[in-house]
This record gives C-alpha cells, sequence and structure tokens, in this order.
C-alpha cells in the first residue's frame, strides 16, 4: 500500500472531523464483520493492520489457529452519512492477511480478487450491475407489507417513497452511482439499482447497499429484508445480475455483425454459464428459502435456457442500442439478494471464461415461454432445470471442479460444511404446514 493513499484518507478524517473507523470485512457466507477502531489507531491499522480472533467467525478458523489480521482498503474509505456529524464515523472495507502477512484464503474479498486477477491475465476487465429487489415489513417478527402496490405503482400517501428516497441519498453519499428506485411486482416489495462498476468495487458497493437498505428502514420504523421468498404465492426478490468484460475500453460480447450484435466470446461466456449453473447455484442462491423463489410461475428462472426478450430465461440479452455497444452484457436472473456477492461474482466470472476457454456453444435461445412448455417438450429440446432444493444444489457443487478451483479449498470446504449443516436442521422441522395438512386426519 502506498503510503500517499493512506495519507488521503488520514486527511478527509481529520477534515470531517471523524471520530471512529469501522473495518469491515464479511465471513463465507456474506454476513458484514466490523471492527471499530478511533481515529488515533487507524493510521497504525493502514500500516500493521488491526488483529482479531479469526475462530468465531463463519468459515474463518479453528480455535487453535485463530489470529487473524485485518488491513484496511483505503480506496474504500467513505463517511457513514447517518451517523452524527460531529465526532463521525466512516467506514473502510479491509483485507483479512494471516500473521505471517500472506493473504487469508478464507477470505471472500481475497477470492474474488483472485478471480479478477486470471481475468486479467487474459486481459479482461470484468464489470456487474446487479439488481437488488427486497421487502418492507411492519417490523422484524411479521410479513405485513407498507403497501399493495405493484410493479412501477406509484402510490400517494406511500411511505416507501420516503424509504427510496433517503436510500438512495445515503448510498450516493458513499460513493455509489445510482440508476433508478422503483415498486417491484410483489405487495412492498422494492428495488434500487446501482450503475454497473468493476466487480470488486460492486461486491463492496452490494455489502454496503444492503447496510443501508437495513439502516433506514430501522431510522423509519420499519423493517427491510433481503430473504429470498418471504411472502407465499407472490414473486420473490432476485438479484438480476448484469455482466460484460472489456478489454480497455473495447467491450469484447460486442460483434456489430454477430447474431444479436454477440461475440464469439459473448456466445461462449453465455455457454458456460449454461453448463455450470446447477454446478454453482448453491453459491448464487445459498439459502433453503432461495428455493421456494426458485420455481416456476413467478418470474424467477428456473430452466436452463437463454434469449433476448423473455424474462422466464436464466439469461437474457438486453436489446441492443445503435451507439451503446459498451452497454452490451449478459443478464444472469438467478441470483438472490441474500448470497455473498464477493463468492457469486467469482463463481459466473469462473462459468464464463471456462466456456471462453472451453469454446463451449449455448444451445438456440427460446423464446417461447418456457414455464408453459410441456415436460416432454422440454426434453425434447434439451431443457434442463436448475437444482430444486439447497441439498440438490449442495451435492452438484460438492462435486464442481470449476467452483472448487473458483473458490480455492479453504472456502469450498467451509461452505458445503455449513450448507449440509443448515439443510439437516431445516429437514428435520416440524413445519406450520404439516401441523395444519396431518395433525387432524393422521
Amino acid at each position: 500500500m502506498a503510503k500517499k493513499d493512506y495519507e488521503k484518507v488520514m486527511k478527509k478524517i481529520e477534515e470531517n472531523d471523524i471520530k471512529f473507523i469501522k473495518l469491515w470485512f464479511t465471513d463465507i457466507l456474506g454476513f458484514l464483520k466490523s471492527i471499530s477502531v478511533p481515529k488515533e489507531e487507524i493510521a497504525k491499522a493502514f500500516e500493521e493492520g488491526i488483529g482479531f480472533d479469526g475462530s468465531s467467525i463463519e468459515g474463518f478458523v479453528r480455535i487453535d489457529e485463530s489470529d487473524m489480521v485485518a488491513i484496511p482498503d483505503p480506496s474504500t474509505f467513505a463517511i457513514l452519512p447517518w451517523r452524527p456529524k460531529e465526532k463521525g464515523v466512516a467506514r473502510v472495507f479491509c483485507d483479512i492477511i494471516t500473521p505471517d502477512g500472506k493473504p487469508f484464503e478464507g477470505d471472500p474479498r481475497y477470492v474474488l480478487k483472485r478471480n479478477l486477477e486470471k481475468a486479467k491475465k487474459m486481459g479482461y476487465t470484468y464489470y456487474v450491475g446487479p439488481e437488488l429487489e427486497y421487502f418492507y415489513f411492519k417490523d422484524a417478527n411479521s410479513t405485513e407489507v407498507l403497501d399493495k402496490g405493484g410493479y412501477f405503482d406509484l402510490i400517494p400517501r406511500d411511505e416507501a417513497l420516503d424509504l427510496r428516497r433517503e436510500t438512495v441519498l445515503f448510498c450516493e453519499a458513499l460513493g455509489m452511482r445510482i440508476e433508478y428506485s422503483h415498486h417491484e411486482v410483489a405487495p412492498s416489495q422494492h428495488e434500487i439499482d446501482m450503475r454497473y462498476e468493476e466487480a470488486l468495487t460492486m461486491a463492496d458497493n452490494v455489502m454496503t447497499y444492503r447496510l443501508v437498505v437495513k439502516e433506514v428502514a430501522y431510522r423509519q420504523g420499519v423493517y427491510a429484508t433481503f430473504m429470498p421468498k418471504p411472502l407465499f404465492g407472490e414473486n420473490g426478490s432476485g438479484m438480476h445480475t448484469h455482466m460484460s468484460l472489456f478489454k480497455g475500453k473495447r467491450n469484447v460480447f460486442f460483434n456489430p455483425k454477430g447474431k444479436y450484435q454477440l461475440s464469439d466470446n459473448a456466445r461462449y461466456f453465455i455457454g458456460g454459464l449454461l453448463k455450470y449453473a446447477p454446478e454453482f447455484t448453491s453459491i448464487t442462491c445459498q439459502w433453503v428459502n432461495s428455493y421456494k423463489r426458485l420455481v416456476p410461475g413467478y418470474e424467477a428462472p428456473v430452466y436452463l435456457s437463454w434469449a433476448q426478450r423473455n424474462r422466464s430465461d436464466l439469461i437474457r440479452i438486453p436489446m441492443y442500442k445503435p451507439g451503446k455497444e459498451e452497454a452490451t452484457r449478459i443478464e444472469f436472473r438467478s441470483p438472490d439478494p441474500a448470497c455473498n456477492p464477493y463468492l457469486t461474482f467469482s463463481v459466473m466470472l469462473a462459468a464464463g471464461l471456462a466456456g471462453m476457454e472451453e469454446k463451449i456453444e449455448p444451445p438456440e435461445p427460446v423464446q417461447e415461454n418456457v414455464y408453459k412448455m410441456g415436460a416432454e417438450e422440454r426434453e425434447r429440446r434439451g431443457i434442463k432445470q436448475l437444482p430444486g432444493s439447497l441439498d440438490e444444489a449442495i451435492q452438484l457443487t460438492e462435486k464442481s471442479q470449476l467452483v472448487r478451483e473458483a473458490l480455492g479449498d479453504h472456502v469450498f470446504n467451509h461452505f458445503i460444511e455449513n450448507k449440509k449443516v443448515e439443510w439437516d436442521k431445516y429437514r428435520i422441522q416440524i413445519t406450520s404446514y404439516e401441523i395444519e395438512k396431518y395433525l387432524p386426519i393422521l
């Protein structure tokens, strides 16, 4: 780290009367962790890092190898706009290293950095633009909605209008570029879209965005959740992710003479995503509840298909606009907003690059509504589907060499172990459905 980088941060700290700096990082499940240090200690943190016990962080280390060091990344310094102006609070994302100075293999941010480095060696920069949907509820103990609105609805005196407004203002104050916000399809469901960024910056932004949404809701006395499927019979929340690869300023997915104006590399990238999606779905959709969303009929993708306009497909290619070659991109629609963005962006990139390296041709695009096809028609056309449960997804991931290489052995093994425990805990639960269905008759 160049000394001048953190000297700029120190200057901002003094100019803005910042008293506390929160050092942020995530565990393997994508939960945000924080260590707060006073400004008097931040220079030492930049130079030496801040030591902590990693044995209680999910997916980090055992009790007998617990020492970890958090190294702040000065490029991520930002002042938290909801904290007091006097003696204020800022945050900075950290990279986690071992006491001997080596990158920690269990740090999700390092996992993404490693995959981005592979793309860089191939000459590519990986950009992503995720669309995170979420719900507002009256409180954290119920699913009582704030409104009965639908897609793009403008509801007079809708309290969510001010919630979204304040969220956008806070996100922008933190350096995030916001494109638009709107009401989503389900009651009390909303979306605020960030403008695309290089993948590491965007993963940091996703972590920040989720905290800001929840913080604003808390300040207004309501609850915001990124739970994939909180309401039965309504659409769940997705994180449709737009992806593109650039060589310098050139979008390598664009070819003016290609079908849909897509290059060979774009087709191969799609082919890789379709081939490996079942293997990495446990990463992009990592919770038991994720698979309550991935069912036909609620706009969530289930089948391994692609098209230009069809939103029932796993992959959609947004329409090309002349003069907007840099906007050519692939929209991958299965991830949900409760994923770990560092790991999710890693496996999607790894699958796409594998498709390019293996020259995997995707099948013909499917323009019809796949949900309305019969099983025989889908089988005839070779349209397979994503795993239907976390258990099925884990089994596919466990056999995947691509996911293992993308995540590294440490994260791969700990993630699989954690998800197996989650599934075992879930499958032995007695649900209200079972009580209502079976108790009166059995």
